[in-house]
């Protein structure tokens, strides 16, 4: 039976400083392209937050119109919560006025923006969606016309 001491191994186990500085370089490359896209993939995808809340209360505006023949600009008396209306994930605020040129009577304008503590909050390329009684569909931002 023989022993092995320290000094007559064959190779050397591990890495080296170079090596590991080498993959962290290249991780930090790879983070640094994925997480930009990854963070707008998410802002598009909870775009569709806002679209939901803006359908939502257009059909309550609508419901509404049929039972007393006008439209309001208080999202309570269309059933919800609070006015402006927080949609049901939480990051954008709908709020409801006249139509440009127009009276509540007759015609509303729904507006979407970001909740301050949301992650759509630095959503540059739609910052806002609109959606009108006449069915215009509309939004700001970089991207605009991008955004519906």
């Amino acid at each position: 039976m023989s022993i092995r001491t320290g000094s007559d191994r064959h190779g050397m186990a591990g890495f080296t400083l170079i090596e590991l500085m080498i993959v962290v370089a290249i991780v930090a490359i790879l983070v640094g392209i994925a997480l930009p896209s990854y963070q707008r993939s998410v802002q598009k995808g909870l775009r569709s937050d806002a679209k939901a809340g803006l359908l939502d209360a257009a059909n309550r505006q609508e419901s509404l119109t049929l039972d007393r023949n006008t439209y309001t600009t208080d999202m309570t008396v269309l059933g919800f919560a609070a006015d402006p209306m927080i949609t049901e994930e939480g990051h954008y605020s709908v709020a409801a006025a006249a139509c440009d040129g127009g009276v509540i009577a007759t015609c509303y304008k729904l507006t979407a923006t970001p909740v301050p503590s949301s992650p759509q909050a630095k959503d540059l390329r739609c910052t806002s969606f609109v959606l009108e009684s006449s069915g215009a569909k509309s939004a700001t931002g970089t991207t605009a016309d991008e955004c519906w």
